[in-house]
């Protein structure tokens, strides 16, 4: 094998440690590291109105065991966007939760995935990966929103290659806003929960959807939560690109709370009754239909707008199929609407199939919410890295 393919492969091993690494210091999060763990660790997601949790044992092997799964209602106020507002109500909710689920283990990995997250592809000249990471600081200033000091830097090779400079590593550069993860960390730590990494949610997706052992071509995860769609190109298992939409299924149900003048869980209601369906509705429910339909549209648009720059800004690289995660995707109608507008295959992966599944696990539970289990369960699959 020669120099390049030995690089590849080694940045390919690397790549599956996806963790934005916290500066220590004694409040802050630690990276997990391998040997220390609890035999079961719990991958949380902060979402809106509710968390969500998940505990792995042998998150290591082939197919891991989901021990437990829980949910439990937050305040709307508590949280946005997955962004800890109200420190000490979410971590009373968190203690709530741990009781309820009966978690047998404290150590958590949170995900992050929000607007306050940038994901862009870079490349940088080929180096060390700590080097690499010590250098980002210096690199992409002009890149991030805001100050240097206020983000939380990290790089995630993918490939080496070569330009009239000399070699390089490609990959993609996350880079979070600081005082955003730390407010979600410290929630945890007052709830006495011990935070052990901080993980990218496109990365925990393609953990708990993707197979990378079976080369899986090239698949689109799109995972449709409430007020973010989130996009990732991943190949034979490995990010390639990720994007955040700004945009959810709260967008429906806000669009038709407004033309309606109904109250949100009547909107939602209304939502998840008719979906994208047309067919045998009544005239009086036909503004509902229409306003389904155009908001409904708007997220595809988007979403097909954001494959189809992946693909024309990689030489014409193809997409083999999209897969559906998330709230969002249980609407009626939205994979044939979807798989009309990209001309690609979409369905809804069975995200139970990755694990074994424990006599502990509330089995309603998991088949009602199967759509929105891949992310806590991704990220608690995150600490064999």
């Amino acid at each position: 094998m020669d120099d390049r393919g030995r690089l590849d492969r080694d940045l390919r091993r690397r790549a599956d440690r996806r963790h934005i690494s916290v500066p220590r210091r004694a409040s802050l999060t630690r990276t997990i590291k391998g040997g220390n763990m609890a035999s079961t660790i719990v991958g949380l997601d902060i979402g809106k109105g509710v968390l969500r949790a998940a505990e792995i044992a042998d998150a290591g092997k082939p197919k891991p065991t989901l021990v437990r799964y829980h949910t439990l209602a937050l305040p709307p106020a508590a949280a946005q966007r997955g962004e800890v507002l109200e420190q000490s109500t979410v971590a009373s909710a968190l203690k709530q939760l741990w009781a309820a689920a009966g978690f047998k283990s404290k150590k958590v990995v949170l995900g992050m995935g929000n607007h306050r997250v940038m994901v862009r592809d870079i490349s940088v000249p080929k180096m060390p990966l700590a080097q690499i990471k010590e250098s980002l600081p210096f690199q992409v200033q002009e890149l991030l929103p805001v100050p240097v000091a206020d983000a939380i830097l990290d790089f995630y090779p993918i490939s080496g290659g070569k330009t009239d400079g000399g070699d390089v590593i490609n990959g993609l550069l996350v880079a979070a806003v600081k005082d955003s993860v730390l407010r979600n960390v410290e929630a945890v730590q007052e709830a006495g929960l011990d935070p052990v990494a901080v993980d990218l949610i496109p990365f925990a997706l393609t953990r708990a959807l993707v197979d990378n052992a079976k080369g899986s071509g090239t698949s689109a995860l799109v995972h449709i939560g409430a007020v973010t769609t989130m996009v990732v190109i991943a190949q034979d298992g490995i990010p390639q690109f990720v994007r955040i939409i700004q945009s959810g299924g709260d967008d429906t149900t806000s669009a038709l709370v407004k033309a309606l003048g109904i109250e949100p869980g009547q909107a939602e209601q209304v939502k998840r009754g008719f979906g994208l369906n047309a067919e045998g509705v009544s005239a009086d429910w036909q503004p509902a239909i229409t306003t389904i339909a155009s908001s409904t549209n708007d997220l595809i648009d988007s979403i097909r707008n954001t494959l189809s720059f992946y693909v024309n800004s990689r030489g014409g690289a193809r997409i083999d199929r999209v897969l559906l995660s998330g709230g969002g995707a249980q609407l009626q109608g939205l994979p044939k609407a979807l798989a009309d507008a990209t001309r690609l295959p979409v369905g809804i992966p069975d995200s139970l199939s990755r694990f074994h599944i424990a006599k502990s696990a509330d089995g309603d539970r998991l088949r009602n919410e199967f759509t929105e289990i891949p992310v806590a369960a991704g990220l608690a699959l995150g600490s064999r890295a």
